[in-house]
């Protein structure tokens, strides 16, 4: 066992001392910092049940105020009829540039006749090539209106000739 010198078992009981006395020093504030953090605490819990307590009203003037509200009125739809209802297509992947998935892209979109190519303004142009993926003036590059033109006028041998 070694053997400490005076000086050594001087330090050790100053230390002990010191350590002793920080202690006694530190339990005080340890009891506040406790009350502060139980404080805290039940602030929060009271927080949450004012919280809920205010949902619990709103869903109830919510659910009030949907008893008081008048039905909602669907209007009636008219119903197709044979002279109504035109359930004619177009082949749209006659036209170069479209094909068979870009009819259907096209089907998807509600174009199904040439006609529908026809009449699309510049914005619904622009507003379709984006929808459809495809690069800006797609369209205009390949001339779909004019062979749409084309086809719907039942030219399709200049349409052949042309972009055949």
């Amino acid at each position: 066992m070694p053997s400490f010198t005076a000086n050594q078992w001087a330090i050790l009981v100053l230390v002990l001392l010191l350590g002793w006395l920080l202690g006694l020093v530190s339990r005080s504030g340890g009891a506040k910092w406790r009350r502060a953090y139980e404080s805290e605490r039940d602030a929060r819990i009271e927080e949450q049940r004012e919280h809920s307590a205010a949902l619990d009203a709103a869903n109830a003037r919510v659910a009030e105020m949907e008893r008081a509200r008048p039905a909602a009125t669907i209007p009636a739809r008219p119903a197709a009829t044979a002279a109504t209802l035109d359930l004619t297509r177009d082949d749209l992947a006659r036209i170069r540039g479209v094909g068979a998935g870009g009819e259907r892209r096209l089907n998807a979109e509600g174009i199904h006749r040439y006609a529908d190519i026809v009449n699309l303004s510049p914005a619904e142009e622009a507003a379709l090539e984006e929808r459809m993926g495809a690069d800006h003036g797609y369209i205009e590059q390949e001339e779909w209106r004019e062979q749409a033109a084309l086809l719907a006028a039942g030219k399709t041998d200049e349409h052949q000739r042309r972009f055949g």
